[in-house]
Parts: structure tokens; C-alpha cells; sequence
């Protein structure tokens, strides 16, 4: 067909998609893919090395209670960004440039921009792993960073990332889009909406912001980007990773071309909607948490369809590989594709109101993260640089056996990293929700649930440290392979290709032109066999515009109606915003991180109500700036912690929660540095002028008095404090001026709203407000 086609059409073709200017000789720049396999090596020890520090700090909170900056609700956070943003990210940009540049059959359209991004990318993640552990935090799952570091992530993915990216998709050399470009895409476009959505707040100086949604609304916000984080960030391009580097390995096509069509477009369709799963039974609108199980049901058809497309190019192909590392190699994507599959079977069920019930806020949540990130990602990761380091370094792999090695580490770590953490969630559901006959809880002390999975986080550490071991053994292989690296890389030149035209049945004829059908059957049939998106594919603009409509409609379908409608729940008027003191207080908790141990939602199930009180409602959240739902709890349920206990207690509980005010179980850390830091009352006005910005009716009296005001609080708490025991003096700190006290006003609020009494405004209130 190629050498039939006239050189008018050929030049014509070329002129469509903007080639014709491109017939000089090219390059790949592998240069960039060094600098990001080895990036995805460094960090990934980092992000491994901070997961067992982690896992430490989780059996023994005890051991650095000294240095408050390595407490583990500030060093969780940082684990999970460095294995988020720094290990899988890298990874996904090694895979992304290695690949473009192939099939594209150019080089990438700027090297400038490839270095702005590798830079860049370094860069937010050395200025999150530093700002996190001292306290500057937005204090929303994966996307704890702060709003400078926001803006450098947009700037960096779509300024640089994603211009370069997609500019090298409009100077390709290549006619059609391959499957792994259409997945990056995807990526690309969700990943930019979902970050710039979530990342809208109002700035209070560098280091603090308050979201522009509250409550609800920044629940299921955080919910659509978090979910599309795993979605589009941890799956989708390693996904894409997935169809180039099997085939490449296997040395065989892959399996099913049509397949891929269907597995990327009902993906795309389904995860934008998958979000809210994580919300139910939570206050948010039950209508939107239902559409979110209805997508989960349909996803495992399209998860299952690409996961046989990478199993059935794979099976065998060990044996027709010539490479050094092929073999081996081709033992890392099994794992992966192994791991996709529990995905595939887990996230759809988890997205049933009865499982996730069950699932929610135990260890599950974390087991799965895991699965996908060690399992999925890091097993595909291994897999694409082993196959990468003789071609990158341009010499053979320095040990075979050690990659094998690597492999059976890695597998036993990911084993003992997980089934137990599995285990733990089975075991916490099981306690939590047991009662007898007559309705009664049969374990009344959250701590018990702690003491009965303490033996399994400890069996997770084991796990942790071979999966370490691999890494490291990993890093000395590569680094003994880069060793033998030649003086200069041999740099190829490749010409311009020849076009070719696809060949297509002419006007789209049907098989079934001759059979005695129904019209609708011809037609259905042509439509079936998808010649229609081999065509569709010339133009990247296609994928944009359909993703970006995708993308819309589901989150004005989903984020809208939140906004508009206050919710099914009564309108609860007691509800108020918090004091000046309390919202000082609040501002403490989230730099603490408590939200990674405590949820602030009670659920409407009974063991739930029985344990911790009255559910949840969504207008008890009205003011809360970022929401605090939590999505684990190894500690209690918070939510009406509020007149539970005295102010003394929680001043004693602060300073040893496994003393005689807490539980010998318990995994919570000493808070000692709250009790001898001094509050900031000067930064006090500036919070509740900004909450007041964003809706909070505070009166003109509470804004211009706000430090007298909270003050004043202090002094009744800290003589409560005084009453039960606690001291006068600190110290050289007066009680009353300690953080500790701000945080006990905001723990003394919580719950308490929705059971108050109505106060009449008095005339000079409303004078006030007038």
C-alpha cells in the first residue's frame, strides 16, 4: 500500500499533521531518562527508608518524643509524598520520555523544558519533605503540601511537563498515536484539573491557607483529586508503561489492539467518578456516594480487560526474549499484573456500602495503598529500569543474579508488608463492630483493638526491611552497571521515516453487507471493529477535548449540586464559628497531623453511634477549613470529643497518654512540646480575618478583639486546668499562654454544636452585627 501511494498524498498527509518541516536527521535525548531512573532510585529508598521509620514510630511512638518534627503524624505525610510524588513520579516520567521520544520518532521538543522539569520536580520534593515535619501543612491526604509548593506543582506538570509533552506529540514523526501516548495524555489533563481544583485557597503568608471550600464540599473536593491521584497518577501511566515495555521485553505485539481501545476509554469514563466511594456513610449527600458505587461495580470490566491484554502479551514471553535481563525482568511485570488483579478485584468491592464499611478507617486502607504502590507501581518500575539500564548506560547489567535476588526481596517484602496489614483491618472491623445479644458493644476500650494488631505492624517492619534490602541491592546494581558505562555515549541518528497509510475497508463496508440483517446490525458491526479509531487517533486533539469533557461533566455533575444544596440532613442552627482561641487551637491539630490517627466522623451504624455518640451531620462542618474526616483511626473517633473529659485531663493526657489519663495500649505520642511552647496570640487576627473572608460570621467586636478574646478563654482553661491538678506555671511559661491550651479548647468544641441551645441575640449583638 506504502509504495502505491503518490508523493502528493504522501506531502499532503505530512502538511495535515504539521511534518513537512520535519525532515532532518534526529535524536533521542536519553540523557533526561538517566537523570529520572536514577531520581526514582534515590527517592524510592527515601520514600522506603521513611515508610519504616513510620512503621517504628507506630509500635514504639515513644522513641522520638524529644524532636516533635519526627512525630508520626508529621513523618507520615512526608512517607506518603515521598512514595506518591517523588518515587512513583519519577518512575513515571523515566517511562513517559524514554517512550514519547519512541513513538513519536522524535526527540523530545525542548531539552530545555525536560531540565526545567527534572529540577523543578527535585525541587517540591525537597521543599515538602522539609516543611512538613515543621508543621506547614494544609492538612489534606496526599495534598498536605502548602500553597507555594501547589503552584510550583502546576507550574512544573503543565508549564513544563505537560507543554513539552504534548508540543512533541504535535512535531511527531509518527502518523498515529500508540496506546501508552493516549494513557499519558489522559494523565496529563486529569491530573492537572484534579490538582488545580483542589489546590484553590486563600493565603494567609507562606506557610498557611484556608481552603475555599469547607466541610462537605472539601471533603468530596479532596475525594475527587485524591481518588484521581491514584487513579491518574499511580495507575493510568504505568498503565501506559505497561503497553510499551511488555511488548518490548517479550519482543511481541500486544495482545489485543481493540481491547486496549475499550480498556482506556471505559477507564476514563468510570474513574472520574469513582471519588465519593471513600465517603460512605459519611455526611456527604448519599446520592453521590451511589453514583461512586456504580462506577466501581462497572470498573472491574475495563480493569479486567487491560489486565488480560498485559497477561496474555506476556505469557511466554520469557522464552523468545535475547536480552541479558529480559528473563528476570519479565518476573517484575508478573508480579505487577499480579498485584493489578487483587486491584481489579478489591476496588470494586470496596466501593459496596457494605464493605467499605467494614474496610473504612482500618488498616485496609493502608494494605491497599501499599498494594498499589510497592506491588503495582514498584514492581513495574523495576521491571522498565532493568530493562532500561543496558540501553541507557549502553553496556550489559553488571549482575544478573542480583536482580534475581532483588525479585524474590522485593516479593517477600511486599508479602509481609501486607497481609498483615490486611489482617489488621479484618481484625479492627471485627472488633469494633462485635456486640452481643442484646446489642451491647463486647469491646468497649478503642486502645484493645491497638494491643490485638500491635504483633502485625511489627511482622510489617519485617517486610519493610527486605523490601529496603531489595532497593538498595537494586541501587548497587545499577550503580556498578553505570560504572561500566563506555567514556562517551554513542549517540544514534535516525532518519525521518516513510509514511505509510493504514489500510481500511473502503466506505467502512460491513461483513455483513450479504446477510439478511437489519441495517442497525451493518452498522454496529462496522462500529465493533474500530477502524473508525485508528483514524481518530492522527490528532491529539481529539483525546484532549473528549478527556476534558469527561472530566467536566463529572465534576460539575458531582461538586455543583454540593454547592447549591446545603444537603439532606436538617439544618443545624446551633452551629457557630469557632472562637479566636479555638481556631488557634484547630490550626495546632492540623500541623500535628492528628488527622492522620483520629477521624472526625461518626457514621450512622450502630456499633458506631453506640461507641462514639450521636452520627455525624453535614452542617456541623460548616466552618471547618480544611476538613478533618480523617480516613484511619489509630486512635478513637474525635468527633464528640467535646465535654467528654476535663480540661485537666486532656492537659495530663498531653503530656503521657499511657499514664494514668490514657491507655498502656495506646500508640499516641507524648505532646510535651505543646506544653511548653508559647502561643502566638499576634497571629490570632490574621486567622479570623480570614476565615471571616471565606464565610465565617464573626462581628465586628470578634474581629477587632479577637486577642482579648482569646486571652480571656485561655485563662478560664487554664484555671480548670490549675483546678484538677495541672500547674500555674510552666516553667517560665504561664499555663495560660501554652499551646497546649488553644488545642484543648478546640478538642472542648468538637461535637458540642448540634446539642446546644439556641441563644437569643441580645440588641447589641445585632447592633454589632448591623
Amino acid at each position: 500500500m506504502a509504495s502505491g501511494t503518490s508523493q502528493g498524498s504522501s506531502h499532503s498527509q505530512q502538511d495535515e499533521l504539521g511534518l513537512s518541516a520535519q525532515s532532518q536527521p534526529f535524536s533521542y535525548d536519553d540523557g533526561i531518562v538517566r537523570l529520572f531512573v536514577m531520581a526514582t532510585l534515590f527517592w524510592g529508598l527515601a520514600a522506603t527508608a521513611g515508610g519504616l521509620l513510620v512503621g517504628i514510630l507506630l509500635v514504639a511512638p515513644e522513641i522520638f518524643e524529644a524532636n516533635d518534627r519526627l512525630g508520626f503524624g508529621r513523618m507520615r505525610p512526608v512517607h506518603t509524598n515521598l512514595g506518591v510524588f517523588a518515587f512513583v513520579g519519577n518512575a513515571l516520567f523515566a517511562a513517559v520520555y524514554y517512550s514519547t521520544q519512541r513513538l513519536c520518532k522524535a526527540g523530545m521538543w525542548s531539552r530545555a523544558l525536560s531540565w526545567l522539569h527534572f529540577l523543578s520536580w527535585q525541587g517540591i520534593i525537597v521543599a515538602g519533605s522539609v516543611t512538613l515535619p515543621m508543621g506547614i501543612t494544609q492538612g489534606k491526604e496526599f495534598a498536605e503540601w502548602e500553597w507555594p509548593i501547589d503552584l510550583a506543582i502546576a507550574v512544573s506538570w503543565i508549564g513544563f511537563f505537560g507543554v513539552n509533552f504534548f508540543m512533541t506529540l504535535a512535531h511527531r514523526r509518527e502518523r498515529h498515536l500508540y496506546i501508552s501516548l493516549w494513557f499519558y495524555i489522559a494523565t496529563i489533563v486529569v491530573v492537572s484539573v484534579a490538582h488545580v481544583l483542589n489546590s484553590l485557597v486563600l493565603p494567609m503568608g507562606l506557610g498557611k491557607s484556608l481552603p475555599l471550600y469547607a466541610g462537605v464540599q472539601d471533603a468530596i473536593v479532596q475525594w475527587f483529586y485524591g481518588q484521581n491521584m491514584i487513579a491518574f497518577f499511580m495507575t493510568m501511566p504505568f498503565l501506559g508503561l505497561m503497553y510499551y515495555f511488555i511488548p518490548k521485553a517479550t519482543s511481541r505485539p500486544i495482545h489485543s489492539y481493540k481491547l486496549a481501545i475499550v480498556h482506556f476509554w471505559a477507564l476514563v469514563l468510570l474513574y472520574v467518578w469513582l471519588g465519593p466511594h471513600h465517603l460512605h456513610y459519611t455526611a456527604a449527600p448519599q446520592w453521590i456516594t451511589t453514583i461512586a458505587t456504580i462506577a466501581g461495580l462497572l470498573l472491574w470490566l475495563p480493569m479486567w480487560a487491560g489486565l488480560l491484554n498485559g497477561w496474555m502479551t506476556l505469557r511466554g514471553g520469557a522464552k523468545e526474549t535475547d536480552g541479558q535481563s529480559n528473563a528476570v525482568t519479565l518476573k517484575f511485570f508478573t508480579v505487577g499484573l499480579v498485584s493489578y488483579a487483587w486491584l481489579a478485584i478489591e476496588g470494586p468491592m470496596l466501593s459496596l456500602q457494605s464493605a467499605s464499611a467494614c474496610a473504612q478507617y482500618t488498616d485496609w486502607g493502608i494494605a491497599s495503598i501499599h498494594v498499589i504502590a510497592l506491588g503495582w507501581c514498584g514492581m513495574m518500575t523495576f521491571g522498565m529500569i532493568y530493562w532500561l539500564l543496558p540501553r541507557l548506560f549502553q553496556t550489559q547489567l553488571w549482575s544478573c543474579k542480583a536482580v534475581s535476588f532483588h525479585y524474590g526481596l522485593s516479593v517477600l517484602g511486599i508479602l509481609l508488608s501486607v497481609v498483615p496489614i490486611y489482617l489488621a483491618g479484618f481484625a479492627q472491623s471485627a472488633m469494633w463492630f462485635s456486640m452481643d445479644d442484646v446489642g451491647n458493644l463486647t469491646s468497649l476500650e478503642f486502645a484493645d483493638s491497638i494491643a490485638a494488631v500491635k504483633w502485625m505492624w511489627h511482622l510489617r517492619l519485617l517486610g519493610g526491611v527486605f523490601f529496603i534490602a531489595g532497593m538498595v541491592l537494586m541501587a548497587v546494581n545499577t550503580a556498578m552497571t553505570w560504572a561500566r558505562r563506555p567514556k562517551s555515549y554513542k549517540v544514534l541518528v535516525h532518519q525521518p521515516p516513510t509514511y505509510q497509510v493504514s489500510e481500511v475497508r473502503p466506505g467502512g463496508a460491513s461483513e455483513l453487507d450479504d446477510v439478511p440483517v437489519l441495517q442497525a446490525a451493518k452498522k454496529l458491526d462496522v462500529f465493533s471493529r474500530l477502524d473508525w479509531h485508528r483514524g481518530w487517533e492522527r490528532a491529539t486533539g481529539n483525546f484532549v477535548r473528549v478527556i476534558l469533557a469527561v472530566v467536566a461533566i463529572a465534576g460539575v455533575f458531582q461538586l455543583v449540586p454540593v454547592f447549591l444544596i446545603r444537603g439532606s440532613v436538617p439544618i443545624v442552627d446551633t452551629v457557630k464559628s469557632y472562637t479566636p482561641l479555638e481556631l488557634a487551637g484547630r490550626d495546632i491539630y492540623v500541623a500535628e497531623g492528628c488527622f492522620n490517627c483520629h477521624s472526625q466522623m461518626i457514621r450512622p451504624l450502630v456499633a458506631e453511634t453506640s461507641r462514639y455518640g450521636e452520627f455525624s451531620a453535614a452542617d456541623e462542618f460548616a466552618f471547618d477549613r480544611p476538613f478533618q474526616w480523617g480516613s484511619r483511626r489509630i486512635g478513637p473517633d474525635l468527633a464528640r470529643e467535646g465535654g467528654k473529659n476535663s480540661s485537666s485531663w486532656h492537659w495530663f493526657h498531653l503530656d503521657n497518654p499511657r499514664g494514668e489519663q490514657g491507655d498502656k495500649n495506646s500508640v499516641m505520642p507524648s505532646f510535651v512540646h505543646l506544653l511548653d511552647r508559647e502561643l502566638n496570640f499576634s497571629s490570632i487576627p490574621q486567622r479570623v480575618e480570614t476565615a471571616h473572608r471565606l464565610g465565617a460570621p464573626y462581628t465586628k467586636a470578634e474581629l477587632q478583639k479577637s486577642v482579648s478574646m482569646a486571652r480571656r478563654q485561655a485563662e478560664e482553661i487554664a484555671a480548670e486546668i490549675v483546678a484538677g491538678g495541672g500547674p500555674i506555671r510552666r516553667g517560665g511559661l504561664m499555663t495560660y499562654d501554652s499551646q497546649a491550651v488553644a488545642l484543648i479548647a478546640y478538642l472542648q468544641r468538637l461535637g458540642t454544636d448540634r446539642f446546644a441551645t439556641p441563644e437569643p441575640q441580645s440588641a447589641e449583638q445585632e447592633k454589632e452585627e448591623n
